[in-house]
C-alpha cells in the first residue's frame, strides 16, 4: 500500500538497546576522527578518559524501537534524509542501555513527494539521556492532498565573516566505515542502487556529514566538552560525495546559542556547495 497519512501519533512499542565503549569508538572513526583526538578514538590511552561524541545518538539501537512502520510502503532508493536534530539532556556515557520509543509526528503532502518527522526519546534509568528528531524525504510518494507542513527560512547565519571555520576531508572510502555503525543502505555503498535513486555514484550518509559537523562544532564551539553540547538541528540541502572536503562555519548569536552551516568541495576541483544549512547549536 502507499504511505498511510494516518499513522501520525503511531508510537512504537519501547525497545530497549545497549552499546559498548567500542560502539563508541566506531563511530568516532566513522566520522573522520583520528590521533589527533585520542579521547574519542581510544580507551586506553594514558591518563586520556574515553568521552563520546554528542552526535552518537543517531546510530545508537539503528532500526530499533522505530515507529516507521506505520507510514506505509516506500522506494527506499528515492528517500534521503532531510532533517534531523539531537537534543542532549546529560553527556552520553561511554557505556549504557536506555529504553527507546518513537513517535510519527508529522506527515506533509509534497506534492511529488512527502516528507515525514519522527520524534524518538531514549530514558536510561528513568531518566532522559537524549531526544532524536529526524525527517525523511521521500520522492514520489505525496499527492494525497494533505497539509505541506513547515516551510521557509530559518536559522539564516548573519552576513559577516564566520566566528570559526573548520574544514575536514571525508575519505573516499568513508562511507564503509560509517555503515558499520549501523545505517547499511546501499545508497552509500552500491552504483548499481545509487543509480537507481538518480545519483551519478553512491553519496555519503547524511548523518556522517552531520557527525563530521558535530565534531566540528564540539571542537570550535564547545571547547571539546561534550558536557556544553546541548543540541544540534540542520536541514540536508545537498548530497555529499566520498571524498569531499567539509567546511563548517559557526556565527555565535548570543544566548548559549550558534549557527552554522556546512559545504562541501571536490578535492578534485570545483564549486563550493551548501550540503547542509539552517543549523543551529544550543552551547553551555
Amino acid at each position: 500500500m502507499p504511505l498511510n497519512p494516518d499513522a501520525v501519533g503511531s508510537k512504537s512499542e519501547p525497545a530497549e538497546v545497549s552499546w559498548t565503549s567500542k560502539d563508541a569508538l566506531l563511530y568516532a572513526v566513522g566520522i573522520g576522527a583520528g590521533h589527533e583526538e585520542l579521547a574519542f578514538t581510544t580507551e586506553n590511552s594514558n591518563e586520556i578518559p574515553q568521552l563520546v561524541f554528542p552526535t552518537f545518538p543517531v546510530v545508537i539501537g539503528w532500526g530499533r524501537g522505530s515507529a516507521m512502520g506505520a507510514i506505509g510502503t516506500f522506494n527506499p532508493a528515492l528517500l534521503v534524509h532531510g532533517q534531523q536534530s539531537v537534543t542532549l539532556h546529560r553527556p552520553i556515557p561511554v557505556a549504557g542501555t536506555v529504553t527507546l520509543t518513537s513517535e510519527i509526528t508529522g506527515m506533509y503532502d509534497k506534492g511529488k513527494a512527502a516528507v515525514v518527522v519522527s520524534e524518538t526519546t531514549a530514558l536510561m534509568d528513568g531518566e532522559p539521556l537524549y531526544t532524536n528528531t529526524g525527517s525523511s524525504f521521500m520522492r514520489g510518494e505525496g499527492g494525497w492532498g494533505g497539509d505541506r507542513g513547515p516551510s521557509g527560512p530559518k536559522n539564516v547565519p548573519p552576513e559577516r565573516s564566520a566566528d570559526h571555520e573548520v574544514t575536514y576531508v571525508t575519505d573516499r572510502d568513508q562511507a564503509f566505515v560509517y555503515r558499520l555503525s549501523g545505517d547499511r543502505n546501499p545508497l552509500h555503498t552500491d552504483p548499481a542502487f545509487a543509480a537507481m535513486g538518480g545519483f551519478d555514484t553512491p553519496i555519503l550518509h547524511g548523518l556522517c556529514s552531520y557527525g563530521f559537523t558535530g565534531r566540528a562544532l564540539l571542537h570550535a564551539v564547545c571547547g571539546s566538552d561534550p558536557a556544553n553540547f546541548r543540541h544540534i538541528e540542520g536541514r540536508f540541502a545537498s548530497p555529499v560525495i566520498p571524498g569531499d572536503a567539509l567546511t563548517i562555519r559557526t556565527w555565535s548569536i548570543g544566548d548559549g546559542k550558534s549557527l552554522f552551516t556546512t559545504s562541501a568541495t571536490p578535492t578534485a576541483g570545483g564549486e563550493e556547495r551548501i550540503v547542509i544549512d539552517q543549523g543551529l547549536l544550543r552551547h553551555a
